[in-house]
């Protein structure tokens, strides 16, 4: 039914649009694809659409937020990053391609876009062919274990995606303590801990 996939889509940019790290959208993509026994190339096709749409919605509200809760200086440092991804150009897209095939969660990336200003075309494309390749993978891996339903839902919560998690965690935290201007101008780790309005 159409509306298996409407859920694909819906459930993939709900998991993508959160500021925070959340489980990766191919979970969700996998689980309905078993579920409701759906045809794997549309919901790969239809979930990855979703999870951009999810990353674009974030990367247009996250500028509208960053500035009622963190501070002018934490905001400009991460601004000045953008500016600095900006001008690496083609570099930058291929940091982009390889960050989205790692098993990754990309949410720092666009939270760091969204706050530094970046239109989201600068970042979309390369996540898009990233994404597209990583989650068809993930995917597809779902469909072969189908026959182990029960254990691959009891597998979400495993030492990867307790990893995945921890990791973007400390990615976000990079983020938003480090002071990146300094970092990048005077090649020096300085650590800014208030950074809240």
């Amino acid at each position: 039914m159409w509306w298996h996939y409407a859920l694909v889509f819906i459930c993939s940019m709900a998991v993508d649009i959160v500021p925070f790290p959340l489980p990766p959208a191919f979970t969700v993509m996998i689980v309905l694809q078993i579920v409701f026994k759906l045809n794997i190339w549309i919901v790969i096709v239809t979930g990855v659409a979703g999870s951009i749409a999810g990353r674009y919605i974030l990367t247009l509200y996250i500028p509208k937020i960053s500035g009622k809760i963190f501070n002018p200086s934490k905001n400009e440092d991460v601004r000045y990053l953008g500016k600095r991804m900006k001008e690496k150009g083609w570099k930058t897209h291929l940091i982009i391609l390889v960050y989205s095939l790692l098993p990754l969660p990309t949410t720092p990336l666009f939270i760091a876009g969204g706050m530094a200003n970046l239109k989201p075309y600068y970042i979309i494309p390369a996540f898009f062919v990233g994404k597209f390749i990583s989650d068809t993978v993930a995917v597809l891996l779902g469909k072969y274990a189908e026959e182990n339903t029960k254990n691959l839902v009891q597998g979400m919560i495993n030492w990867k995606s307790i990893t995945g998690l921890i990791v973007g965690l400390l990615l976000l935290c990079a983020l938003f303590f480090i002071d990146w201007r300094t970092m990048l101008q005077k090649k020096k780790l300085k650590l800014r801990f208030q950074i809240w309005k």
